[in-house]
């Protein structure tokens, strides 16, 4: 690194000097010596560029104190600005000299120098700059004055042009030619924070032209991808929504970031991940299915590769509720069928599943919830069309919809008679998708044993800890089944909270429970999840049981 500095030095004394050589003197010898060089000089900018984007603009200038003159040479030779990428490479080093936050005098005064210099490459584009000086000069104005405002029409200009050209649509003439698309994207890959530049960047983004191939620089859709997702700028959501469906390396980015966010090792909250999904404009843009089924396969992967973690399926629960609500926001005559969006369930199946249970009276809610065990119990179970994949399919589009779990539980407990095999298969299932179905059906006659030992003591005189601890105790159960456990404890947190008997044993009856980290983290999002739902028994007591409870285990309410 050393060596590759002092050789740059080097490099950087004998440019200057030819700059300079190159400026005071135009004759056919001097322009030929300068066409000879254009390459070499073109890649010693390019090497210039790479060591100072790992510095900032003080250290640069103290590094190079003349590097503002080097610049300023090359960005005022036409043969240099004109050559290859020449002009690009000046723009980006010119942009490392940016102070984002100036602090003094000098500092605004090295902005505005700055700012001038990428007025004149751009507007080289498209003015005589010895006219438009010769004119500002008769007017009376000096650089200072006019180059902040020639940018900001200059890129307005722009703007203008791109919107022209995408309403001509298919008048070819009037439209902006493809490769001079890619140039300014080009351009513009280290201006995307520049706040001056965000015009021209919402206006590429949402330039749509009849190409068959894109036409923007995939470094263009990059570097505004990060800028977003490290809030260096802020675009409207219909600029975001276009470029991660322009560009799906973006796109993806954009979901692992969010995934990074949701499951760090600080737990999160429901209402925290629901904020961060909408922060991450994720649900707004998966009303569109082409997008919505990206982002969902990235779920299905990280659900297989954490075997279900509550924490994913959790996150996956509150992205479906998000996507319903944005769904709902959308204003459009025409909307997109829910087969699009599930294309792998049967459409009965996702129709019924897409209901908001909560909003189904408490008298009604049996049958739907018995219908939905049968649809999906078909869809497993159906021997002439099923396969482990089928199953898999079912189950992920089942866990989308989560609510219909805590409805299944609450029936379960509320029953006086013996539970239709319909809920025990659908809890089962849920929490064991990948049992077969003689496997499924001995959880079944385990789970309704646990069910009576759990009522019985419900309708005795005197509820305790230990007495519901002995209830949950299943002899015949296979301890190498850990969703069993999950599932065993899913139903007495339930009838903890959810019954105003379980309310007084609570605390003591959790602390027999959470003897692991891994426990005690599947019970506060047990707790998390009941201060979440809007709909479920005993809503004030239950909430408050919760947060007291949430509280003692030292988690963040």
């Amino acid at each position: 690194m050393a060596r590759d500095s002092a050789d740059l030095a080097s490099d950087y004394q004998f440019w200057l000097q030819k700059l300079s050589v190159w400026e005071q003197s135009s004759t056919k010898e001097t322009q030929q010596d300068t066409c000879l060089h254009l390459s070499r000089f073109q890649e010693f900018l390019k090497q210039m560029y790479e060591f100072l984007k790992e510095m900032d603009s003080n250290a640069i200038l103290e590094r190079f104190p003349t590097i503002g003159q080097l610049l300023a040479k090359a960005c005022w030779n036409p043969l240099i600005s004109a050559y290859d990428e020449s002009q690009k490479f000046i723009i980006w080093c010119l942009c490392c000299l940016m102070n984002k936050e100036p602090q003094t005098p000098g500092e605004s005064q090295l902005n505005s120098w700055i700012r001038s210099l990428l007025s004149h490459i751009l507007s080289t584009i498209r003015f005589n700059m010895k006219e438009v000086g010769l004119f500002t000069e008769i007017l009376g104005y000096e650089p200072v004055d006019y180059y902040p405002s020639l940018l900001k029409n200059m890129v307005l200009s722009l703007v203008s042009e791109l919107r022209e050209s995408h309403l001509n649509g298919l008048n070819t003439q009037s439209r902006m030619a493809p490769e001079r698309m890619m140039s300014l994207s080009q351009v513009c890959v280290p201006l995307v924070t520049l706040p001056d530049f965000e015009p021209l960047v919402e206006a590429l983004l949402t330039y749509h032209g009849r190409e068959p191939q894109e036409v923007l620089s995939p470094e263009f859709f990059e570097a505004v991808n990060e800028a977003v997702l490290s809030k260096k700028m802020i675009l409207p959501a219909s600029s975001v929504v276009s470029l991660w469906f322009r560009h799906l390396p973006s796109l993806e980015r954009a979901t692992l970031h969010l995934f990074e966010k949701l499951f760090s090792s600080e737990r999160h909250c429901l209402r925290e991940m629901e904020c961060c999904i909408k922060e991450s404009l994720l649900p707004q843009a998966a009303c569109h299915p082409a997008i919505f089924r990206i982002v969902d396969e990235m779920f299905r992967v990280v659900l297989l590769e954490t075997d279900g973690a509550p924490e994913v399926l959790a996150a996956l629960r509150v992205f479906t509720w998000c996507l319903a609500e944005a769904l709902g926001r959308e204003n459009k005559q025409v909307k997109f069928a829910l087969k699009t969006y599930f294309p792998y369930g049967a459409p009965s199946l996702t129709a019924v599943l897409s209901q908001r249970p909560d909003a189904i009276p408490r008298s009604h809610r049996l049958q739907p919830l018995l219908h939905v065990s049968q649809l999906l119990r078909e869809a497993v179970e159906d021997h002439t069309r099923g396969s482990p994949r089928d199953a898999f399919e079912s189950w992920f589009l089942f866990a989308h919809f989560g609510g219909w779990v805590d409805l299944a539980v609450e029936q379960l407990l509320r029953m006086e008679a013996d539970p239709p095999e319909g809920l025990l298969w659908l809890l089962v299932f849920y929490y064991s998708p990948q049992d077969g179905s003689q496997q499924r059906a001995q959880t079944m006659v385990e789970l309704k044993a646990l069910l009576g030992r759990l009522l019985t003591l419900l309708r005795g005189e005197r509820l305790s800890a230990v007495d519901v601890q002995k209830a949950a105790h299943c002899p015949s159960a296979d301890p190498r089944r850990p969703v069993c456990g999950q599932l065993v404890r899913r139903l007495l947190l339930s009838l903890l909270l959810w019954t105003p008997e379980g309310h007084s044993i609570a605390w003591e009856a959790i602390t027999h429970m959470a003897n692991t980290d891994a426990v005690t983290h599947e019970i506060v999002g047990f707790l998390d999840q009941t201060l979440y739902r809007s709909d479920h028994l005993c809503v004030a007591a239950s909430r408050k049981l919760a947060r007291e409870l949430l509280q003692k285990l030292g988690a963040q309410v």
